[in-house]
């Protein structure tokens, strides 16, 4: 990415992406989901990443697949989406494990499903039968797989989480229950924000060079206005100069970044455990 000098105008939006390997775009009953082609090697794994339709919702001049019990929509359409989304995923027999996110570092395990939704911002499980879920607007999405040890992670990394290296407390977690080993994980970052639309200020890029030692490459000038969100690369790797885990897709390269706020996708993560019976759709 380059940086822009001061005064110099922002630049337009990007174009929509063209989606590239390791990424494809699959249609189904109306439904378009992202999925990520090392994951569907997997035969007891199920994941996808939603986008805006095929949905019930009713978003002037279309209908949306909003995920989300949001003011604008009612109970009942969210409910259908979510039905329509775990059932184009091949998962309507699996139990759903959404999270009441707010913006932490805390992380769940989930031996078995939870009567109701607990407060995080990332789950994990390796018990078959379970599916979890997590949802973002700008936030950037992230799925875990551990193939060896058949354990799953679903993360929301927002700017918060990211500060509190929510993606490495959740390999460390992994670490710990499942006995899983970094080098063995599989990685997807999903769509988010992109630097087009993102803006933050000085104090925010302030609080993660405090952190960081190579953030300051991931912003611009923070009087212009216009900085370029940071969130997917310092998900991407570790703090220091390390390169990037080889086993995470590069989302740079593959996908141009996929910003949610341009491409307007619904924004839901959903990773899952077959039970070792049951072969992928």
């Amino acid at each position: 990415m380059k940086r822009r000098r001061p005064g110099q105008p922002a630049p337009s939006a990007p174009p929509v992406p063209r989606i590239a390997a390791p990424w494809r775009l699959r249609k189904t009953r109306g439904l378009q989901i992202l999925e990520l082609a090392p994951f569907l090697k997997l035969p007891w794994l199920v994941h996808g990443f939603s986008t805006r339709p095929g949905g019930v919702s009713p978003l002037e001049p279309e209908k949306v697949l909003n995920l989300g019990f949001m003011e604008w929509d009612t109970r009942e359409n969210v409910l259908e989406n979510r039905r329509r989304f775990q059932s184009a995923l091949g998962a309507s027999d699996l139990d759903l494990i959404p999270l009441k996110q707010i913006h932490s570092a805390l992380i769940r395990v989930f031996p078995q499903p939870a009567p109701d939704p607990c407060k995080g911002d990332a789950s994990a499980t390796n018990h078959p039968g379970q599916i979890l879920a997590i949802q973002t607007a700008d936030c950037v999405p992230i799925l875990l797989v551990d193939p060896k040890k058949r354990a799953v992670a679903a993360i929301h990394a927002g700017w918060r989480g990211t500060l509190a290296r929510i993606t490495q407390k959740v390999v460390g977690r992994m670490r710990f229950e499942f006995g899983s080993k970094p080098a063995d994980l599989l990685a997807a970052i999903g769509p988010s924000i992109g630097p087009c639309c993102y803006e933050v200020a000085a104090d925010f890029v302030t609080k993660f060079t405090a952190q960081f030692s190579d953030a300051g490459d991931y912003f611009d000038e923070p009087r212009s206005g216009e900085e370029p969100n940071p969130l997917q690369w310092l998900n991407m790797k570790p703090p220091g100069h390390q390169p990037p885990a080889e086993n995470v897709p590069d989302t740079k390269k593959s996908v141009d970044r996929v910003p949610s706020r341009c491409v307007k996708p619904a924004g839901n993560a959903k990773i899952g455990v077959r039970d070792p019976k049951f072969k992928m759709v």
